[in-house]
C-alpha cells in the first residue's frame, strides 16, 4: 500500500509536493479504513480520487509512479538516458534533477524508497526499512554506498555496486544480480502496482475470464450492457491483419509455451506457441436475441462504454479479492462511463474494505457526482490547480479544516472556494475577437 508518495521537478511540479495516505482524525467510515497494528494502529486509506482541472497536474501526478515503475522493473540501457521529465518552464529547473520519496507498507512491513536523477545519472539513491520503533538504512548510494551493518554478503553488494551504471537504480541491478534481500520493494513495483491509463486494454487473465462460469460472466449482466457472457474463439494467425515483419517476429519470439497479449483495435487477442504452431484466440461477446439463442459480437462491436467496463472489472475483481495486496491507479477512470455505474464500482470496492484489507484504489476523474461525502471522506478527496506559470499544486479537502462532513462540498468545489477548477476567460465570441 502507499503510505507517503513526494516528488518534486518532475513535469508540472516544480516545487516539492506530497501525497498522503494516512489517514487523518475524522471518524467517517472508520470500519473501511485498513490498520497496521504493527505500527501504533497505523491507518491508511484505500482510496483516494484526484479531481482538477484539464492540464492541472493529474495525469503528471499518476505518471510520476509510471516513470518509477519503469526505471525500477525495466531499468535502462547502456548509455541511454534516463527518461526523466524536470519541469519545463524554468530554465534553472531544467538544470536541477528530480526527486522522488515513496513509502510503501509491503507484507506489514514500511519501506521507504527515495531517488534523485537526471537525464544522465543516477545522483543518490536510498532504501530504508521502518520499523515500529526504529529505522534501518539498507543501503544509501551517494558518491558511493553504504551499507547497514545488517545486510549479509557485503563484499557481494560492494561488487554488484561497482557494475551498477551511472544510469542504473541500484535496486534494478542488485535484483538482477540475484541480491533478493531487497526483492520486496522490487515486486511491489513489478507485481503489486497495477496502472491503468484511459486507453489500457483488458487487464484480466484473458482464459480464466472467458470462462462461463467466472464471476466476470455474473457481472457483467447485471450492469445493463446487454452483453450475456465473454468467451473466446480461435481466428488464423496467417489472416491476422498485421505487418508481414510483426509476424515474423512473433514467430521468431515466441517459443514453445510462451504466451502473448495484443490489442488491435478493440479486439484483444492471446497468441500461444503450441508444439511449434502459433495459436490465435480473441475475446469476443455473447448477446441474447429475441430467440433466446446467444448471438457472437466481436468487441468492436460494442459501445465505448461497454468496453471500459470489460477492461476495468478485472482490476475491481482482484482488489474485491480477500487476501489481494495490489494497489490500482487509474487515470481517467469515468472514461465513457455513465456516472451511477461508476460510483456503483466504487461501493462494492469500499463495501469490501475492512481494518484487515490491504488494497489501494487510486483515480483521477472529472466526475463531480462522485465528490460525495456520503462516498468519500475528505481526505480522499484530492485537487490538482495549475498557477499562472504553469506550476502544479496537489491537496486534500481535509486541509480545509471549516469543512464539516455534512457539507455539500461539490457546490463549494464549483463555486471555486476550494480551488482547482478551471479558469475560463472565453466569454461570448468563439471565431471572433471579444469586444473590449
Amino acid at each position: 500500500m502507499i503510505i507517503q508518495f513526494k516528488i518534486e521537478n518532475w513535469r508540472s511540479f516544480q516545487k516539492e509536493t506530497s501525497f498522503s495516505m494516512v489517514a487523518s482524525s475524522e471518524r467517517q467510515y472508520k470500519e473501511q479504513i485498513p490498520v497496521v497494528k504493527k505500527y501504533r494502529n497505523l491507518r491508511i486509506l484505500p482510496i483516494a480520487a484526484v479531481y482538477g482541472g484539464n492540464a492541472s497536474g493529474k495525469t503528471n501526478f499518476i505518471e510520476a509512479l509510471s516513470f518509477l515503475q519503469h526505471i525500477v522493473v525495466r531499468g535502462t540501457k547502456p548509455d541511454s538516458t534516463i527518461p526523466v521529465e524536470p519541469y519545463r518552464l524554468n530554465t534553472q529547473s531544467l538544470k536541477q534533477p528530480s526527486r522522488f520519496n515513496l513509502q510503501l507498507l509491503i507484507d506489514e512491513a514500511i519501506y521507504e524508497f527515495m531517488v534523485v536523477l537526471t537525464r544522465k545519472e543516477i545522483l543518490e539513491e536510498k532504501l530504508v526499512k521502518i520499523n515500529s520503533n526504529s529505522e534501518v538504512e539498507l543501503y544509501h548510494r551517494y558518491k558511493g554506498i553504504s551499507f547497514d551493518s545488517s545486510l549479509k554478503d557485503q563484499d557481494f553488494l560492494n561488487f554488484i555496486f561497482k557494475g551498477t551504471r551511472d544510469n542504473q537504480l541500484f535496486l534494478t541491478e542488485a535484483i538482477s544480480r540475484k541480491a533478493d534481500v531487497f526483492r520486496p520493494v522490487y515486486n511491489w513495483f513489478k507485481h503489486q502496482l497495477m496502472l491503468i491509463e484511459p486507453d489500457s486494454p483488458f487487464l484480466g487473465d484473458f482464459e480464466k475470464f472467458s470462462k462461463k462460469e467466472h464471476k466476470i460472466n455474473t457481472i457483467l449482466p447485471r450492469l445493463d450492457t446487454g452483453i450475456s457472457r465473454l468467451g473466446e474463439e480461435e481466428v488464423s494467425f496467417d489472416n491476422l491483419l498485421l505487418p508481414n515483419d510483426l509476424k515474423i517476429k512473433f514467430q521468431e519470439d515466441i517459443k514453445e509455451g510462451d504466451m502473448r497479449y495484443i490489442r488491435m483495435g478493440s479486439n484483444f487477442l492471446i497468441i500461444n506457441n503450441k508444439k511449434g504452431k502459433l495459436v490465435v484466440k480473441r475475446l469476443i461477446a455473447y448477446h441474447y436475441n429475441t430467440e433466446g439463442k446467444e448471438i457472437k459480437f466481436e468487441l468492436d462491436k460494442e459501445s465505448n462504454g461497454t468496453q471500459r467496463i470489460i477492461d476495468l472489472l478485472p482490476a475491481f475483481l482482484d482488489i474485491s479479492t480477500s487476501g489481494s495486496q495490489k494497489v490500482y491507479v487509474i487515470d481517467e477512470l469515468d472514461r465513457s462511463l455513465h456516472t451511477l455505474l461508476t460510483k456503483k464500482l466504487l461501493e462494492i470496492y469500499l463495501n469490501n474494505c475492512s481494518n484487515q484489507s490491504r488494497t489501494q484504489l487510486l483515480f483521477t476523474t472529472h466526475d463531480l457526482l462522485l465528490m460525495d461525502q456520503k462516498l468519500l471522506r475528505r481526505d480522499e478527496m484530492w485537487v490538482t490547480e495549475r498557477n499562472a506559470q504553469g506550476v502544479s499544486d496537489l491537496f486534500s479537502f481535509s486541509d480545509y479544516k471549516e469543512i464539516r462532513n455534512d457539507k455539500d462540498i461539490r457546490k463549494s468545489y464549483l463555486q471555486g472556494r476550494l480551488g482547482g477548477i478551471p479558469k475560463i476567460l472565453l466569454n461570448r465570441f468563439l471565431l471572433d475577437k471579444e469586444p473590449e
